[in-house]
């Protein structure tokens, strides 16, 4: 494996601090790297491999739409596309779809599409954007300014303007910051990035309100949290709301990159040829992948099992927590829990890796769990056991 990462590091472009391994093959929940060694994987490609690894059904429906059609552009219709569009607008409160190849890119839609409804909606001066502080919404420059946290953004300065950031679940601080010129306000339901801190029922309600009486649109990045990862299909529906966008990815190809800018009809008009383009979204293949998950989770019972696996995985993480004291705080929803501990989180997630468990961090103190979707109770336990393990030796 070190000749590999050798070579690698003089091909590749420095932006990830990647661990020393080589990953070769996956099956189930589980990854291998080129020395054989198998490691249970509580990340899932960072929240992207819903339905793990050698999936059968995903990889006999991709197999056969490679072999069939793998592009075309959107000069023309394709039919995977149109049935991943039909299953997201008959599974949310969404009636149209944009695709395109990532969260960033997701989220880059939104914004724009926001900005094209402020603006014909209340005239050219309405192109404001409010975002949370500690947010993440991805790497581009428009998803970059939208994203609260400085570490991301000094060395790209100056960003974008227009964007102003308040702090998270602090209706006080929306109310002070909403102006005339105010055309959407961006969140997540959960911070991923940022720590795995939800939003609070309350705030997000009246959130909701406060948007529907000023005319400004509610977009929420559902990116990491959509696509099952909370137990619903979309993390807003445990709040009870409808918001007017929603950018999401990650799990929505299992692995396959895509992304998706879902709205309501009258928002979704705003949009017209010329307006926005990808030339890979919404590609058969990337959509073959997406209509498979979403019939994995909704058609086939996987999405009911979500919220069952998440409160034992709840019960578990509650048990380390009273077991060690360096764990200052366990919260999150469904599959997607976060572990703040008292100390910087690096030399456990190596430790716990040396032992083959791979997992993700969120900031310098939190430890993110958003294994796939299919985990079972057992592998659950498997991987708290090694965790409990390493916790003891820490």
């Amino acid at each position: 494996m070190e000749n590999w990462i050798e070579r690698g590091k003089k091909v590749r472009m420095n932006t990830y601090s990647s661990f020393p391994i080589v990953v070769e093959k996956g099956e189930g929940v589980y990854l291998w790297d080129l020395n054989g060694k198998r490691y249970l994987d509580f990340g899932a490609g960072i929240a992207v491999n819903a339905l793990g690894y050698k999936h059968t059904t995903y990889a006999e429906a991709l197999s056969s739409q490679l072999h069939n059609l793998c592009h075309c552009s959107n000069l023309y219709w394709n039919q995977p596309a149109i049935e991943a569009a039909e299953y997201l607008v008959k599974n949310t409160c969404f009636d149209q779809v944009f695709f395109c190849n990532s969260g960033a890119e997701a989220i880059e839609g939104a914004l724009k599409l926001s900005r094209k409804y402020g603006k014909k909606k209340k005239g050219a001066r309405c192109y404001r954007i409010i975002s949370m502080k500690q947010s993440f919404h991805g790497r581009t420059l428009g998803a970059l300014t939208a994203t609260g946290q400085e570490k991301y953004q000094k060395d790209f300065i100056p960003l974008l303007p227009g964007v102003d950031h308040v702090v998270f679940n602090d209706i006080e601080a929306i109310k002070q910051a909403i102006s005339e010129e105010t055309c959407a306000i961006l969140l997540e339901p959960i911070q991923g990035e940022g720590g795995i801190w939800p939003v609070d029922p309350d705030y997000l309600q009246t959130l909701r309100k406060l948007c529907t009486e000023k005319n400004i649109l509610l977009v929420l990045d559902e990116v990491q949290t959509g696509i099952g990862r909370t137990g619903k299909l979309f993390a807003h529906e445990w709040y009870e709301i409808e918001p007017d966008i929603i950018a999401t990815a990650k799990g929505l190809g299992g692995g396959i990159p895509i992304g998706a800018v879902l709205a309501k009809q009258e928002i979704a008009n705003c949009f017209t040829p010329g307006d926005h383009a990808s030339t890979f979204g919404g590609n058969p293949l990337a959509c073959t992948a997406a209509k498979v998950v979403l019939q994995e989770l909704l058609e086939k019972g996987l999405l009911a099992q979500v919220e069952e696996k998440g409160e034992y995985l709840n019960q578990q993480l509650c048990r380390l927590q009273k077991k060690h004291t360096v764990i200052k705080d366990m919260r999150g929803i469904g599959l997607m829990k976060g572990l703040e501990f008292h100390i910087p989180v690096q030399e456990i997630i190596q430790k716990c890796m040396d032992k083959g468990l791979l997992l993700v961090g969120a900031g310098t103190h939190i430890i993110r769990f958003v294994p796939p979707l299919v985990i079972s109770k057992e592998e659950m336990d498997e991987g708290i056991s090694i965790l409990d393990e390493v916790l003891s030796e820490v």
